[in-house]
């Protein structure tokens, strides 16, 4: 069945809802199985060290900025259509919501996509925690939080009516967006290599790669053939959690791409880790674990839909495009993380030293 055919059989909603389910679920089962995670990597390398979780981490931004470039250079996607490139994009958001996200992350043990992760492998302390950051994302989308995010998103906003693409500021051709992410994912091998990194493990961290850009050109051909115009857009998970949450609270709300992706996500790393017996329940082992945690979630659900986007939907599905603010937004992430880990959990190491 082509895709025409499908459209025409159940809908553009749910054909959407169901690239946005397949999509999830090869993110589940490959980040399940990588264990990837920006804040495990974040600390890492604020510890002084290029092991796993730093080696992990790039070689997933670089299979999904390798992935999403070939495919634009082979027609099958175009950058310029998505909607993060589409519309203007906010320098000040970046700036302050990727600092306060970074903080948010290592609070909670996870950024929002790892989370989701652990929740449908047992974990029930990312249950609570995605749960308060999917209303918050949510307060911040519509809601209370609303106004404050427009007030801090205004402050500074790229010009001319889009978002910043970096190859084209820099004067780089096309091909070089594919070169850079060949780069990156040789020293991501290079450091692997250095720590054994199983090669199971380094497949599935570029299936999480592979993931994103199956996003892109997913929605991206649903657009050629839909009557109505369709948001291309890939993985994320700040506005898809808020709109997952409301689907289910309101029977108005559409199908589309984001209600599939967060289910696929859950039926992914719980089959995932069902095969590989790592499902477990898992709960708050004292009382101050379970504050920090639902303080995180409150910081990554505003800080993210002020960034426009979380660690993955900044940090690597807006990465893989070059936008301007994404870029920016993932260097907030990293420095807003490493300095809540050096002040907060590094020094409470040393002081028990």
């Amino acid at each position: 069945m082509d895709l025409v055919a499908l459209v025409e059989w159940i809908g553009e909603g749910p054909t959407a809802a169901l690239f946005g389910l397949i999509t999830g679920i090869v993110f589940g089962v490959a980040a399940q199985r990588s264990r990837f995670c920006l804040r495990a990597a974040t600390i890492e390398f604020a510890r002084g060290l290029m092991q796993d979780k730093v080696a992990v981490w790039l070689l997933t931004i670089s299979t999904a900025i390798v992935w999403v470039q070939a495919a634009e250079l082979a027609g099958l996607f175009r950058s310029e259509e998505s909607r993060i490139m589409a519309v203007p994009g906010s320098w000040s958001g970046a700036i302050i919501g990727g600092l306060i996200f970074g903080v948010g992350m290592v609070l909670a043990r996870g950024c929002s996509g790892r989370l989701l992760v652990l929740a449908a492998t047992g974990n029930l302390r990312s249950v609570v925690s995605g749960l308060i950051f999917a209303v918050v994302a949510q307060m911040s989308l519509s809601g209370w939080l609303s106004p404050l995010r427009d007030k801090l998103a205004g402050l500074w906003v790229t010009s001319g009516g889009h978002n910043l693409d970096l190859l084209t500021y820099l004067g780089l051709p096309k091909a070089s967006g594919l070169l850079f992410g060949l780069g990156m994912a040789a020293l991501a091998l290079v450091i692997s290599a250095q720590n054994r990194i199983g090669w199971q493990r380094l497949v599935f961290a570029s299936g999480v790669g592979f993931a994103v850009a199956l996003g892109w050109v997913s929605i991206y051909a649903l657009s050629q053939v839909a009557f109505e115009p369709v948001a291309i857009k890939s993985i994320t998970f700040s506005g898809p959690s808020a709109n997952t949450l409301m689907y289910f609270l309101d029977r108005d709300t559409l199908l589309d791409f984001d209600i599939g992706l967060v289910p696929g996500v859950v039926i992914g790393s719980f089959l995932s880790s069902v095969v590989a017996r790592e499902f477990k329940f898992q709960g708050f082992s004292e009382e101050s674990q379970m504050r920090r945690s639902m303080t995180g979630a409150v910081l990554m659900g505003f800080g993210a839909m002020l960034a426009g986007g979380c660690a993955i939907g900044a940090g690597v599905t807006g990465g893989s495009v070059f936008a301007g603010t994404a870029w920016l937004a993932l260097f907030c992430m990293w420095v807003g993380a490493m300095v809540t880990d050096i002040l907060l959990d590094q020094s409470r190491v040393a002081a028990t030293v």
